[in-house]
Order: C-alpha cells, then structure tokens, then sequence
C-alpha cells in the first residue's frame, strides 16, 4: 500500500490587492464577498472598472469619495449590468485604453432573474466583458427572497414552509449554450482556482463568465466562522462543480477532479446540516437533490469525452 500523498501547500496570492481593497467596509461577518475582492485585485489591481447592479455589493463598497474599492465603480440599476458594462466597454476602446478591464460584478438575482435579458443579449453580441455572477442564492440584500438561483430545498422568506420546489438555475450552462468564448464555475473556497480562472480570462477576449459560488451567513442560516468551510463541502460533496469551457472544450478543475468518483465525495447531507436555511428538508427533496448531483456529473462527463 502506497503512502498517502500530501499536498503542497499553496503559494500566496499577489500582492497587487494590497491597498486596493480596503478595511472598514460594511459587509457582514463571514460576507464571501470581500474575499473574492481579494482575488480581483490580485489579478487586475486598479486597472479595472466594475459595473455593479442593486445588490449587497453596492451597500458593502459604498459610493464615492468613500468607497472601499480602490477602483472604478459604476453602480446601475438592477437589470442593466451587462448592457452598461458592454457601453463602457466600447468607449474604452473608442479612446485607445486597453490596460482597463471592464467587469459586470452582480449577484444571482442581478443574473439569473433581472438581468437575464442583458446578459444574454452581451453574450450572444460576444461583447468584451468579463461577466462574474458572485452566487449567494437568493436576494440577500433585500431580505432573502427567493431567485432562480435558490436550490432545491432551500428556505427564504418567499417560498413554500418546505424551501424551494424547483431545481436551481444553472445560469453557467446557459451560457455554454451561447457559445461564448470562456465560461467557468469558481467558489471563494478555493482562491487559487479562481485567481487561474481570472487570469485565464484575462488573456480571452470576448465574452467571459465566471460563476462565483458565494454562501451568505445570514442568508443561509450558519455561523459566520464556517463560510469558508461550507464553500469547500459544496466541493466535496459534488453539489457545486468546479470547471471551465474554452474553444468548445470543457476541462474539470483540479478541486474537482476526485469528485468524478462519486466514491470520493462526502455525502451532501454533510453540506446541508450546517444551514438553517435547509432545517425542513424533506427526504423526498435530499432525494431529488442526490439525483441533480448525478445528473450534473453525467453531463460533465459527456462534455469532457
């Protein structure tokens, strides 16, 4: 029997971030938010101008001179963040500047349900954007509402007493379709594959989407401290699968990779204890959930052959 393997560990991120992202911002304990910040400065430092949609991002950087991004920030209305940033886009290069990255920055309600049309029309028009859907599963900042993004099973203060009857939307996969040149999935667990991911995005040009899965505290009903820790076991359990699309190829990402033996993955159970939003699961809903879980790894592994 062979010894086991230990992992190195990982390098620290850039330093670019240092001074970008400043401390004193109003977001929650645990927020997700401000860690993935971390990871963008690290990667574009001030040379980026992000469009952001009514969300908890526009209340936790808050509105300049007093803004805790050291970068450019145009706050929009809610269903306008790609068309915006495909404007701004545009006149950047209309000036000649070509060193600014220009990035639609919105949660899953700004995505997946207001901002659907723009975003789709950005995508099919393969506008020069990188397009980040930062995932917290409901509308946080107005009261966890329910959205198109809210799992399976999942309770807000507009779904059934049982949470959420319909599958989540999988706003990535839409994306897919559009045959854009660059889609991946990256969680706030792993740094590292989502700083790969920016760069890798960075290089492309074109229309790039980066769906960023992002747990909320107060949202989901768990202790601040374990942030972090539920983002991993949504890894490890396989509910959320770390990948990119690029050329027409779709590559799983190194987190991911043992999860393609359902051996190896812990069950989802582990992951949903930790969250009150999920207190009145039924065994009917694990179930269902157990069996999207199966789907989505048949599905990768028709789009990886």
């Amino acid at each position: 029997m062979s010894a086991p393997q230990t992992q190195r560990p990982l390098p620290p991120l850039p330093a670019k971030a240092r001074g970008i992202v400043l401390p004193g911002d109003t977001s929650c304990p645990g927020c997700p938010i401000p860690i993935a910040f971390k990871v963008l400065a690290s990667v574009f430092g001030d040379k980026m101008i992000l469009v952001i949609p009514a969300c908890c991002t526009s209340v936790i950087l808050g509105t300049y001179p007093g803004q805790s991004l050291k970068a450019g920030v145009i706050h929009v209305p809610f269903a306008s963040a790609a068309a915006v940033a495909s404007g701004v886009a545009a006149a950047l290069k209309m000036r000649g500047i070509e060193d600014v990255q220009v990035i639609a920055w919105a949660g899953d309600g700004g995505t997946a349900d207001i901002g659907m049309a723009t975003l789709s029309g950005a995508a099919e028009r393969n506008e020069d954007i990188i397009y980040i859907m930062y995932d917290n599963e409901a509308y946080m900042n107005t009261g966890i509402q329910r959205s198109s993004a809210t799992p399976q099973g999942a309770w807000t203060t507009t779904t059934p007493v049982l949470g959420k009857l319909e599958p989540k939307k999988d706003v990535a996969k839409i994306m897919i379709a559009h045959g854009v040149p660059y889609v991946a999935t990256a969680s706030i667990a792993y740094p590292h594959d989502f700083y790969q991911k920016l760069m890798k995005a960075k290089s492309i040009k074109g229309f790039r989407f980066i769906h960023l899965h992002a747990p909320c505290p107060p949202g989901w009903r768990f202790d601040p401290m374990y942030t972090v820790r539920i983002a991993r076991l949504a890894v490890e359990t396989g509910l959320w699968i770390l990948y990119e699309y690029h050329n027409g190829k779709l590559m799983l990402s190194p987190p991911s990779q043992p999860y393609l033996d359902p051996s190896k993955r812990k069950p989802i159970e582990e992951y949903l204890k930790l969250q009150g939003r999920f207190r009145k699961i039924t065994p009917e809903l694990i179930k269902a959930i157990q069996q999207h879980v199966e789907s989505n790894w048949e599905w990768i592994k028709k789009m990886m052959s």
